[in-house]
């Protein structure tokens, strides 16, 4: 076994930078034992966080995952699907197989996990999953269209698996504004030296989302938080 047990086992998806990092951080302090399933090392250090090397994109890397986890440190108690990536195309002149890959992780990689750590779940009947998502879900914007439809695609995700999970799993959504991370720069298209200074508004760091993460697990009993938007003052979608 990993470490020692403690009071509750979390993975986080794309949890070695930005958003994914500040919680995965966040979640540590608190003495959860993490489990970042990312295709990067993560460059941060915690006694309770531990890395595992998985491309969400692919089933067989999922299941390799889901089998060590299992293997190792147990079935999860809190599960955060977080990966993704940005676009940034016009939609009648961007690259359909690029459309095609952010699905594929964005949508998709939340698919895998869900379908893999859902069901042992739902049979010890506890759990809470977390899907990070976007303001831009509800908020349509010229070269956005990829992007946010795919935000789009993981809420309904979210409130479907809701239904069908209860009322042994608390699923929420937490969905953020403009955060100051990579994000931006790290868009398979539409890259920019200064993203948030051109987009002309105020930006929420990181720990603010990890902060809501925190939250949401930290509700007891019967209540249960749906869906959580965040944006900095400054933001006008």
């Amino acid at each position: 076994m990993v470490g020692q047990q403690v009071s509750s086992i979390a993975i986080v998806t794309g949890g070695s930078s930005g958003i994914g990092k500040a919680i995965s951080i966040k979640l540590a302090e608190e003495g959860i034992t993490v489990i970042i399933a990312d295709i990067a090392f993560p460059d941060h250090t915690h006694e309770n966080i531990h890395f595992r090397l998985c491309n969400v994109t692919l089933g067989d890397e999922v299941d390799s995952f889901y089998q060590w986890v299992l293997e190792n440190v147990g079935v999860p108690d809190i599960l955060i699907l977080n990966a993704g990536r940005g676009i940034h195309e016009k939609l009648t002149e961007g690259d359909p197989e690029k459309w095609f890959y952010i699905f594929n992780l964005n949508v998709m990689g939340a698919l895998r996990l869900i379908r893999r750590f859902v069901p042992k779940m739902v049979e010890r009947e506890s759990g809470k999953v977390i899907f990070i998502s976007s303001v831009s879900e509800g908020n349509s914007y010229t070269y956005g269209g990829i992007y946010s439809a795919s935000k789009a695609a993981l809420e309904n995700v979210a409130e479907t698996l809701r239904l069908e999970t209860s009322p042994h799993i608390n699923v929420s959504i937490i969905a953020a504004g403009i955060t100051e991370t990579d994000f931006f720069n790290n868009q398979i298209s539409g890259h920019s030296k200064n993203p948030i200074e051109e987009i002309g508004m105020s930006s929420l760091s990181s720990e603010d989302i990890a902060d809501d993460v925190l939250y949401t697990i930290s509700k007891k009993g019967e209540a249960s938080i749906n869906k959580i938007v965040t944006r900095p003052v400054g933001q006008t979608f």
